[in-house]
């Protein structure tokens, strides 16, 4: 049963921004199928993997990856879901000269040929040395707008979070940066945010108007939960229903979107129960809706093992399983013949592991 976005919903999204494997074509065909239908409006296609998006985003995409782009693009607007890009163009703030224009025009002008609708500068995880860091990528998100055909256009500050651990990676952030890039961004541009911490436990209506005001719009939400990349992360597994992101957020968001986890079928679980959350206010409980959102996507059968396996899995984590469990929870998967039972075989097998090296270098 589809659940219609309720007037306080604001758009809900995918970023796949993850470190880590790449889903499949199918996997993301499936992830909108599951979700377009619950107020998903949107998709932005980002994976860390794919290193024509990020360290080597001055070639092109090989002509069989274009392709199935193209191809997910116009399934995207079958569906009623705007598609997407987040180009991370490495540094570039640092030296935006005559090279770096000429690559930048030449990756729009093939995203406009993809077909995408959304365009996303994503300026993250990126160390800085640049004077003026705000009002030079706001010039530079201005130069993007005047080559590109993407209805929207939407940037991730380098400093995306309250969350000091970027302070401590990527340098200690110029003083205002927020207000200075709101006050040197066009209106029309959107800006993400991910709240107080990188992981946001919570997110709530004080803090997103604080933010507000400094930018002088409404930001996207970039919400990382249920994604589980990392070393520490990806040995757990994310299902719980959402919690911390009360629905009166809407008023001040002009966009929510999650960044989901490694596994598509799963991921999907969570997700349904955002929009839950949205929809029943203060009758949401997060509990319920991970059952519900469990059985709609699973089936009642495997919805009750992965209720009773909930504290293990997301918990526990795969490096404190004991081998009896880990054993035991291998046969049991092994007896559904469902994809995400599948993925929990695979994270299991210690598939879905992600590295600091991977995280490095990606």
């Amino acid at each position: 049963m589809s659940i219609a976005p309720p007037s306080g919903q604001p758009p809900l999204g995918i970023i796949e921004g993850f470190y880590g494997p790449l889903w499949t074509w199918e996997e993301r065909r499936q992830v909108v199928r599951c979700l377009a239908p619950h107020g998903y409006r949107n998709y932005w296609y980002a994976p860390k993997a794919d290193t024509f998006l990020r360290r080597r985003w001055t070639e092109p995409h090989p002509d069989a990856v274009a392709g199935e782009l193209a191809d997910f693009a116009h399934f995207c607007a079958e569906q009623g879901v705007k598609f997407g890009i987040g180009l991370s163009p490495f540094e570039v703030f640092n030296n935006f000269n005559d090279s770096a224009k000429t690559s930048l025009a030449q990756k729009l002008a093939v995203f406009d040929q993809l077909g995408i609708t959304d365009l996303a500068i994503l300026f993250d995880d990126m160390k800085s040395d640049t004077p003026g860091l705000a009002v030079c990528q706001a010039d530079i998100i201005h130069w993007v707008a005047e080559r590109s055909g993407a209805d929207q256009l939407t940037v991730c500050p380098s400093y995306y979070s309250d969350d000091p651990v970027l302070d401590r990676v990527f340098g200690q952030r110029p003083a205002h940066y927020l207000e200075d890039l709101g006050k040197a961004l066009d209106p029309s541009v959107q800006v993400f945010w991910t709240g107080e911490e990188v992981c946001s436990r919570e997110v709530s209506p004080g803090h997103l108007q604080r933010v507000a005001q400094a930018l002088g719009r409404k930001p996207v939400l970039w919400d990382n939960y249920p994604v589980n990349d990392g070393d520490r992360m990806s040995q757990h597994l994310h299902l719980r229903g959402f919690t911390g992101r009360p629905a009166a957020n809407g008023d001040y968001l002009s966009g929510h979107a999650i960044n989901p986890a490694l596994q598509p079928t799963l991921t999907t679980i969570p997700a349904l129960t955002l929009a839950r959350n949205y929809q029943q206010g203060k009758d949401y409980q997060y509990g319920q809706a991970f059952r519900e959102a469990a059985t709609e996507v699973l089936g009642a059968d495997l919805a009750r093992q992965l209720v009773n396996d909930l504290l293990v899995l997301q918990d526990t984590g795969l490096a404190r399983i004991s081998e009896e469990r880990h054993a035991a929870l291998t046969a049991c998967y092994r007896g559904f013949d469902h994809p995400a039972a599948r993925e929990i075989l695979r994270w299991l097998a210690g598939d879905y592991q992600v590295t600091d090296e991977m995280v490095q270098t990606q």
